[in-house]
């Protein structure tokens, strides 16, 4: 075999021609093993109760406000005041006296006192009454009577409304400037709000995950179900646990968000095609995770709910599945879309992975911004507008594609067993009694010429419809096959085979005439040694076949459909029609390699 340096990786379904930098073989992107899917599910699940545990705990926590209080004499006083609540961030202080409590006043302030008193405009006789300050009653503070029990039950109770001051105060005479006070709500936290927000992450996960796995949002998407309903929801569950003061309760928050897209992110690097940029964009995306995670900490520790740090942060976390779904979602060729009904496919597809990264982000910004949660809820009526006059066409003309190769490579077979049928029923029949014919009439030549030509037309009845494959599946087939072809190659032919279990029929037919038509052109085109090598298992099936030739032309199938390469069309459309991974290159120091790779869904 020729010399080969490193191996690249071809498209989404087939990609033809190009020079291959690898000898390991194929290095291809492959569809997520069940194994995989239900693995991220489960993972994506974990999160989703995580998250709903996370905002239902909240609301335990919801009604502490950070400042606690003691009966001192016959008054209440500031005892405790924790750092970053919200009488901390309002300037109540510990040691200052409370006046007043949800409702109840423990102090009476001076009112002022006005008297009335008579004038008149000299010049015009008009008279009018003025109030006149005269003082104040009674004269200074006044501190209310109230029991030690009663104390204790207003020090002891969940406080929404406090005020305050400092005690020098209140003994102060201020006349006319009044007294210095500290007024404060504490009830900052919104039930109301917080439980909104979190039924609102609990009907986007359910929702979603029932959309999605319906496929009524498209068929690419039932895969990334689960993942993408709780980066979704996520940002809406864990809302009521951010919006709590406690620096933990904050750092949680930021923690949890992150570990919420790790899922989505992860099924959308499986779809990315070249497995540098796979590498790279796990790199990067790990990198923006542990970015997120010490803007948390920061954030929880340093920052106050207001802080344009904390527009930074979730636009860091959105980043997480969105680098994912761009790089997934790959370039878009134009000239390729026209007219091109399979490349609608690929196009939609591309459409959903972007869309797919690009939705939490939007969730991440929604929660806070008023009832409505504007860019969500923008985004998602921009995108029913879209599914109803742009993809809904898009899919369909994709379901026309599919169909149609499905019906060609239908009729293709249907055809092979008839043509089949017709010869072994006619021709070899005739064949049989003409070669008993000629014996009895004691023509070996003729004999001979009519048995080499029933062997010829039995082995195109073989190549149109093996019955080996049928009953013994793609590895006895090949060996058949390789001992045929090796004839015709005039060099070694080598298989090399792995096969404990059978894949599906259509997959097994799919993965035999790719191998024929393989071979058929490693004999028209290439050189031996060829070495075909065949595995299948329980978790996909993958063959390839490399022969020691001058190599197909780079720009071979650059216009497949109309240059007159049917064969190439016939392997492109096998691998269609079952989902597979087809990618033929050109070794660098010469040889054609193809190989298909399938793994069940």
């Amino acid at each position: 075999m020729p010399d080969r340096g490193n191996e690249g990786v071809a498209g989404p379904t087939a990609r033809l021609f190009g020079d291959i930098p690898d000898r390991r073989g194929p290095n291809r992107l492959l569809p997520s093993t069940p194994m995989d899917v239900r693995l991220r599910d489960r993972l994506a699940l974990a999160m989703a109760l995580v998250a709903v545990a996370a905002g239902m705990s909240a609301f335990l926590f919801a009604r502490d406000t950070g400042v606690r209080l003691e009966v001192e004499g016959d008054g209440l006083v500031v005892d405790e005041v924790a750092v970053r609540s919200p009488a901390d961030v309002n300037g109540v202080r510990p040691g200052m006296v409370v006046v007043e409590v949800d409702g109840t006043a423990l102090y009476r302030f001076p009112e002022p006192v006005y008297r009335d008193v008579n004038r008149s405009d000299p010049g015009s006789g008009e008279a009018w009454v003025e109030q006149q300050f005269t003082g104040w009653i009674p004269a200074g503070p006044t501190r209310l009577e109230y029991g030690a029990e009663h104390l204790q039950t207003l020090a002891d109770q969940p406080l929404e409304y406090l005020v305050a001051a400092d005690p020098a105060d209140l003994v102060l005479s201020r006349g006319e400037e009044g007294w210095q006070t500290t007024t404060i709500i504490l009830g900052t936290y919104d039930l109301e709000v917080a439980s909104l927000v979190f039924f609102v992450g609990i009907v986007l996960f359910a929702g979603g995950a029932w959309l999605l796995l319906s496929g009524r949002a498209g068929p690419n998407l039932r895969e990334l179900a689960l993942p993408l309903a709780t980066a979704t929801a996520a940002p809406f569950l864990l809302w009521p646990l951010g919006a709590l003061w406690y620096p933990l309760a904050s750092a949680l928050h930021g923690l949890a968000l992150p570990l919420a897209m790790v899922p989505l992110a992860a099924a959308l690097v499986d779809r990315i095609e070249e497995p540098a940029d796979r590498r790279l964009i796990v790199y990067l995306t790990a990198g923006v995770g542990v970015l997120a995670a010490v803007a948390a900490v920061t954030i929880a520790t340093t920052d106050t709910e207001q802080s344009p740090t904390s527009w930074v942060w979730w636009a860091i976390v959105g980043f997480i599945p969105l680098f994912p779904g761009l790089v997934a979602a790959g370039p878009i060729n134009a000239n390729r879309l026209r007219g091109d009904a399979s490349s609608s496919g690929r196009l939609l597809q591309s459409t959903e992975f972007a869309v797919a990264g690009f939705v939490p982000m939007l969730a991440l910004a929604s929660p806070g911004n008023g009832p409505w949660f504007v860019p969500l809820s923008l985004w998602l009526i921009a995108m029913g507008v879209a599914g109803r006059f742009t993809i809904r066409p898009l899919a369909r003309l994709a379901t026309r594609a599919q169909l149609q190769r499905d019906l060609v490579v239908a009729a293709t077979e249907a055809e092979r067993a008839r043509v089949a049928a017709d010869i072994h029923d006619d021709a070899l029949q005739e064949l049989t009694l003409l070669v008993r014919r000629l014996d009895a009439a004691g023509d070996a030549e003729g004999a001979a010429l009519a048995r080499t030509v029933s062997d010829r037309l039995r082995a195109i009845c073989g190549d149109l419809r093996l019955p080996i494959l049928d009953d013994l599946g793609v590895g006895p087939a090949l060996d058949w096959l390789v001992l045929r072809i090796e004839r015709l190659a005039g060099g070694e032919v080598r298989l090399e085979r792995n096969d404990p279990s059978r894949p599906p029929a259509d997959v097994e037919l799919a993965f035999f005439r790719v191998a024929q038509e393989a071979l058929s052109n490693a004999v028209k085109h290439g050189r031996a040694p060829i070495v075909v090598r065949y595995q299948s298992s329980e978790s996909g099936v993958s063959l390839s076949v490399d022969d020691s030739g001058p190599g197909i032309a780079p720009d071979a199938g650059a216009a497949v459909d109309g240059s007159g390469h049917f064969g190439l069309l016939n392997m492109q459309q096998r691998a269609e029609q079952i989902g597979a991974i087809l990618d033929i290159r050109r070794w660098p120091g010469g040889g054609t390699h193809v190989a298909l790779e399938w793994r069940p869904r």
